[in-house]
């Protein structure tokens, strides 16, 4: 064979392919960074996702069922080591608890007073931010206000305001010819007190909510109720309420939720009483009533089986919630 022959012989001309390309086993760099790409793709997800979990588990998933586990048993703060097993005994003194019942039916009337009446301001609110207006992003802002303030700053000013001899709550009532209330011992007069703190609080909240969802709400909407003849009034009843039910059910989930956990303005509304809520424990919650079993009363195993019981409840409303989800879904 010739120089020249061989030089255009197919089998010298054809180049070497790598080891890699070939089926061989290629350089362990490579073989290595193969590898750790395909553990990339497989396994951040995971590791992206893994604090929450972390966390979860740590700060609720641990004290909740820690939780369980004590209201099983009889505990007391002095001594938390020492655990004696008592079954279901604290739950069933719940059930003979008449004070248990007082503070459940305070939080319900409470709730109602306060999650009714922020709702409708809030949407309210909402469709009026929702019109183009001048300074709108100063008004979204200010509504957000007292969201964004201490619980103590604000139920101590409104303790002021509340005030029997020199609030100017009764002040104004004094102006119009009624008579002073007695805001923090009266039993409906002190529940409304602290259901106008927590209006003062969310609406804003939820009105920033409302708003958000009324901007998803599609404007040939509104331009077909326009050119049926429908008035700004009718446009939101029939068009911008029925968009909005998704958003509403959530809000009153929420604030329902909020409502049973609620603590800090009736523990700060009346100082001198403490957890009792009022001389007469006319405002006292399940959440104030919880706090004085289990750091006054020093009781963490009723404690806990108090916090089992609101758990419980909010799984109630929560399944409620979601059987009226799927009804208006149905329809």
């Amino acid at each position: 064979m010739t120089d020249e022959t061989a030089l255009l012989s197919p089998s010298s001309a054809a180049p070497e392919r790598p080891a890699a390309e070939g089926g061989g086993r290629g350089r362990p760099g490579q073989v290595w960074r193969s590898r750790r790409y395909r553990w990339d793709l497989r396994w951040s997800p995971y590791a992206f996702v893994a604090p929450f979990f972390l966390f979860f588990a740590v700060f609720g998933l641990f004290p909740l069922l820690y939780t369980g586990w004590t209201a099983l048993h009889q505990v007391e703060l002095t001594d938390p080591d020492s655990m004696t097993w008592v079954g279901l005994r604290n739950f069933t003194r719940l059930w003979d608890d008449e004070f248990f019942w007082n503070a459940l039916r305070n939080t319900v009337t409470i709730g109602l007073l306060s999650t009714v009446p922020q709702l409708a301001i809030a949407l309210g609110v909402a469709h009026l931010l929702n019109y183009r207006l001048r300074g709108s992003a100063f008004f979204r802002v200010a509504v957000l206000t007292p969201y964004a303030t201490s619980v103590a700053a604000a139920t101590l000013v409104f303790v002021l305001l509340f005030g029997r001899d020199y609030g100017m709550i009764n002040w104004l009532l004094s102006a119009v010819g009624l008579g002073a209330v007695d805001w923090q011992n009266g039993t409906f007069a002190s529940q409304l007190a602290v259901s106008t703190i927590v209006i003062w609080r969310w609406t804003g909240y939820n009105a920033l909510i409302y708003l958000a969802a009324m901007q998803a709400v599609p404007g040939e909407l509104y331009e077909s109720a326009a050119l049926d003849g429908a008035s700004r009034w009718q446009q939101f009843v029939h068009v911008t309420v029925p968009s909005l039910r998704p958003t509403i059910l959530f809000t009153c989930v929420v604030s329902t939720i909020g409502a049973t956990q609620l603590f800090g303005e009736p523990l700060l509304f009346n100082g001198g009483a403490g957890a009792t809520g009022g001389s007469d424990h006319q405002f006292q919650t399940l959440g104030l009533y919880l706090y004085e079993q289990g750091w006054v009363n020093l009781h963490l195993g009723r404690a806990s089986a108090i916090a089992w019981a609101m758990f419980l409840i909010l799984l109630l409303i929560a399944g409620a919630a979601r059987l009226l989800r799927g009804r208006g879904e149905s329809r």
